[in-house]
């Protein structure tokens, strides 16, 4: 990618909307003739059988009634924000940003849209979409967490150009990304917005997963504020772990699957030691008082 392509980009995306250009048809693919070619940055209206989705948009989930009230409100206004393209030949375009528009506009029964039409490769498509993604309001932070990681691994973009594209300081990008690290049952809980963003960098502090397991169920169901949960979280990482003497004997691949099966069952870190013999022993921890109650309520005690 140029320079001057890499510095629009980290402008956000109105810079690379006002970058938009028309970009000529092929010879070979025109239906009715030459397409028009619209000066530089100017709104066109593009016919929506003729637009193709974005292959690189990361959004897979759209708010139904959200969705609804856009259309409504286009069916009275029109679609006042125009959605942004590339070209693919005549009579064929790409969506670059704005597919939410274009999924109303349809639902309110429109036939053409205003887009910007401009050109940009396959990289700049991703970025644009990803970049455009990150921009909206009421992103979750784990879309924000995903769309950072894909930008990284797959536009190959450092941390610190990462937070150029997207206007935010390393710290937040790292803050974002270290999301991901948390197991998917915690992922969803803050992608269903059950905790924030302030709970989660709490439950992050926290090494051992199904420590965090068990306060993340915690915090739902007590509905913990952010700085009681940080102040359980400390308490979680000074607990003293257990010193290990002789190494005891790797358990089989059926004993193994025991063992994790009741760690997740029981959301504690069981131990299951098994001799040659077959001799052995359940160990279930307990973090609390209560945290017993409930190990015993499980177990009909």
């Amino acid at each position: 990618m140029s320079a001057e392509k890499r510095n629009a980009l980290g402008k956000g995306l109105s810079a690379l909307l006002n970058d938009s250009v028309s970009v000529l048809p092929n010879k070979n693919d025109l239906r009715t003739g030459p397409a028009e070619v619209n000066p530089v940055g100017s709104v066109n209206e593009i016919r929506i059988d003729e637009i193709e989705v974005n292959p690189f948009q990361p959004r897979n989930d759209f708010d139904v009634e959200a969705l609804q009230e856009l259309s409504d409100s286009i069916k009275l206004q029109g679609l006042i924000q125009p959605i942004t393209v590339r070209r693919v030949n005549a009579h064929r375009y790409q969506l670059i940003s704005g597919e939410r528009r274009l999924r109303a506009s349809r639902m309110a029964g429109l036939t053409t849209v205003p887009a910007y039409v401009r050109s940009a490769n396959d990289q700049q498509m991703l970025e644009m979409a990803l970049i455009e993604n990150i921009q909206r309001e009421n992103l979750n932070a784990i879309e924000v967490a995903l769309s950072f990681q894909r930008m990284i691994e797959e536009c190959n973009l450092k941390q610190e150009e990462l937070g150029e594209r997207v206007s935010k300081n390393r710290s937040t990008v790292t803050n974002y990304l270290r999301l991901l690290r948390l197991p998917p049952a915690i992922q969803a809980s803050i992608r269903d917005g059950e905790i924030s963003m302030g709970h989660a960098k709490a439950l992050i502090t926290i090494d051992d997963s199904l420590k965090q397991l068990y306060l993340h169920k915690q915090t739902v169901k007590e509905g913990l504020s952010v700085r009681k949960v940080e102040e359980l979280a400390r308490a979680l990482q000074r607990s003293p772990q257990k010193k290990e003497g002789k190494q005891p004997e790797p358990l089989s691949f059926q004993v193994q699957k025991i063992q994790d099966d009741l760690a997740s069952k029981f959301s504690t870190q069981v131990k299951l030691k098994m001799n040659s013999q077959g001799k052995g022993a359940i160990e279930i921890p307990f973090l609390s008082e209560e945290d017993l109650n409930r190990i015993l309520e499980m177990l009909d005690w």
